[in-house]
């Protein structure tokens, strides 16, 4: 049986990864800090918030699924239990696969892993039963189980493996002999008892050492019932019965070979031999219970474990982020060959998190759609005007829209794109072969070589490393392939020429429009909101200048004051 959280069963779909540029540029680590600070449950996430997928069945499949995980705490509460299991199951397989164990000890963990698959479908089972679940991939799940827990012989699996774990658990020692040779080497050992005690000799070293002083203890009698008054966990020497076997003291040895001058360490070698010789005829018990079981694999269950995590910890995220008082919204999903998107009141990502965290911050929300008349934005504004944070917060509901997560939005209905390409300035320890512009260019051109009409590209004030005249240049070409190509697009910039000329290149051959938008300031203050807008670099500058009194007639009224209060001083 094959089946996931992520994907609907008989579904064809495609999946594309993340850049690494764009891992980087869109913080997903950061994201994934702020899910979980477990690292292996950062291991379970990680290869997941790389990948994008574009099916419109995929992505409503997964949104289905977490307004599940979002609408029932207990689901969650439960689910979480459930991932311990899972690590059970999975650390219990690995330890199969990677150990040469003993017969028992291999049976021993085989009846703990199907004793923890029991477990955990009675678990979904009881969970999902008494939930009033909506989602496509929830009720699948608790049909699969409910089948599994309704099939003949699932109650008697229970039965049996109870029973038989309760056999395996009575013993709780063992009470060996070893024969010593004249150099107190270990020659032969023997099993005398299996028991259902714990051995307990705290002062067993001791009274060891002290023999050569007190000979009186050593004993002289091969009867090795007498020696009990030397094994304080040894109790009434009492055996145990696992299924219908019965072990007796002192009926199995083994001859211990040693080195010839130091003897080596053969002693817990030697004892491992004659222990499992003596318990493997308790295999045969649960052997045989086994049989009648040997198609039960928990890797089904297993390998949902890094899903259930991804519903889990992004619904608590989320949780956290509504009690912030910001908008949260599920992604209404449209055909990709509409390549449109529509958002209202979004928001980055990031600044929820550090509001989250403690931040004091007011967080601006903004409206954005890209449809028909405008695929393809020209972003400017003042520095520090928000023009990063807003192309970064795109990039981001995009990918949370792809994943079924709820978006930082009131409201959103999108095309699903295959992939989202970043281009955002580099590290110069990453250019010194190349020079900036030189790396500048290469990565744009290696975003061209696998964008493709359905593609998001997000350009952070690039091209910035040259002068205004080359970038520009540049930038024009950059943007007409863009419209040629039909991607949807933000390119945020400080060369407001670049805005100006949307008209110019509307003309060129393509099928995305150029559109113009500005990020604002109101009364000298920047207000971090996006409108559709030419650029107006000039107007920033003055209502900064104004703000600041560094207007000419500002600065001459002051300079007159100045000459002022000179003449009167004179």
């Amino acid at each position: 049986m094959k089946f996931s959280l992520l994907h609907p069963e008989n579904c064809e779909y495609t999946i594309n990864e993340l850049t690494p540029d764009s891992v980087n540029d869109l913080s997903i680590n950061f994201l994934l800090d702020a899910l979980t600070v477990v690292r292996y449950e950062k291991e379970q996430l990680e290869d997941l918030l790389h990948q994008v997928s574009c099916d419109e069945k995929v992505i409503k499949y997964r949104c289905d699924i977490f307004d599940d995980f979002m609408r029932f705490p207990k689901l969650r509460e439960d689910m979480e239990s459930l991932i311990v299991h899972l690590k059970e199951l999975k650390d219990l397989a690995r330890f199969q696969k990677d150990t040469e164990a003993p017969d028992l000890w291999s049976l021993i963990n085989r009846l703990r892993e199907i004793d923890e698959y029991v477990s955990s479908i009675n678990m979904i089972k009881e969970t999902l039963s008494t939930l009033d679940i909506k989602s496509k991939g929830m009720l699948r799940l608790r049909e699969i189980v409910t089948n599994i827990s309704d099939e003949s012989g699932f109650e008697y699996l229970k039965a049996d493996i109870d029973e038989t774990l309760e056999k395996a658990r009575k013993l709780k020692s063992i009470t060996i002999g070893v024969n010593l040779d004249a150099l107190l080497r270990p020659n032969t050992a023997g099993v005398l008892t299996l028991n259902d005690f714990e051995f307990k000799s705290p002062g067993l070293m001791n009274r060891f050492m002290s023999f050569a002083d007190r000979k009186n203890e050593l004993n002289s009698d091969p009867d090795v019932s007498k020696l009990k008054h030397f094994h304080q966990g040894n109790g009434n020497n009492s055996k145990i019965i696992m299924g219908s076997y019965q072990q007796h003291a002192a009926t199995h040895a083994v001859h211990i070979e040693t080195e010839t001058v130091t003897g080596g360490d053969p002693l817990s070698g030697a004892i491992k031999k004659p222990v499992t010789n003596i318990l493997r005829k308790t295999v045969s018990g649960i052997r045989s219970t086994l049989k009648r079981y040997v198609d039960i694999s928990g890797y089904t269950l297993v390998s949902l474990m890094p899903e259930i995590l991804f519903y889990i910890r992004f619904a608590e995220l989320i949780e956290k982020i509504r009690a912030t008082g910001m908008p949260l919204a599920k992604a209404e999903i449209t055909g990709k060959d509409e390549r449109y998107c529509s958002f209202k009141d979004i928001y980055n990502l990031k600044l929820a998190i550090n509001k989250v965290n403690g931040d004091s911050i007011d967080i601006i929300t903004n409206d954005i759609d890209f449809d028909d008349d405008k695929r393809i934005f020209i972003l400017t504004g003042p520095n520090r005007g928000g023009k990063t944070v807003f192309t970064q917060a795109v990039g981001l509901v995009m990918l949370l829209a792809q994943w079924g997560i709820y978006v930082p939005a009131s409201y959103a209905k999108i095309s699903p794109c295959d992939n989202i390409f970043t281009h955002f300035p580099a590290d110069e320890n990453n250019t010194v072969d190349l020079g900036r512009l030189g790396e500048e260019s290469k990565r744009l051109s290696d975003i061209f070589k696998k964008a493709s009409k359905y593609s998001f590209l997000l350009l952070n004030e690039s091209l910035a490393t040259t002068s205004v005249a080359e970038g520009l240049y540049i930038a024009k070409d950059v943007v007409k392939a863009m419209r040629y190509l039909g991607v949807r697009a933000i390119f945020n910039t400080h060369m407001h020429e670049l805005g100006r000329t949307k008209d110019e290149m509307n003309e060129s051959e393509g099928i995305s429009r150029i559109e113009s938008i500005v990020t604002g300031i109101s009364n000298g203050e920047r207000s971090f909101k996006v409108s559709i807008s030419p650029p107006q670099g000039v107007s920033y500058a003055k209502d900064i200048a104004k703000k600041y009194g560094v207007t000419y007639d500002d600065i001459k009224k002051e300079i007159d004051s100045k000459t002022i209060d000179q003449t009167q001083i004179k």
